[in-house]
């Protein structure tokens, strides 16, 4: 057989995009077990930082993760010292999350982190092929705007 198998496969810009993008989340993944996070946690607290004091529901809906999940996570991080519950000042039904400031510094170390990994990601691109390389993903990732 002279041909590479899976050829055909292989050469679909989707699965080249999803081995990318697995390799992305494997060398991300272990900068935040450096630093004894998940990539969720880290998602989560992101969020939690952008959006306090937010409720949990809104914080799913903004990352994508199921609620039960999102407990789970929540629980970890609130069990680290890294959120905060508290009744919602907009809605007392409900509770807000926010960052402490430990988890404001964790994740600034975790930010770090994936910032190192995806430089080791991109390293065999220039930084013109990069900034290219990055428009691109924008525009076919539906996230322009």
């Amino acid at each position: 057989m002279s041909e590479a198998p899976l050829a055909e496969i292989r050469s679909l810009p989707s699965w080249l995009l999803g081995r990318a993008a697995a390799r992305g989340r494997a060398l991300v993944a272990d900068e935040l077990a450096a630093e004894g996070i998940k990539m969720w946690h880290h998602v989560v607290l992101s969020a939690v930082r952008d959006l306090a004091p937010v409720a949990q529901a809104d914080i799913g809906r903004t990352v994508g993760l199921d609620p039960k999940d999102l407990v789970g996570v929540l629980n970890d991080l609130q069990a680290e010292g890294l959120v905060v519950r508290a009744l919602d000042p907009r809605d007392r039904r409900k509770n807000a999350v926010s960052l402490t400031d430990a988890g404001a510094r964790l994740l600034k170390r975790c930010e770090k982190a994936a910032r190192k990994a995806n430089d080791e990601l991109l390293a065999s691109l220039s930084p013109a092929e990069r900034d290219h390389f990055m428009g691109l993903l924008i525009r076919i990732s539906g996230t322009e705007g």
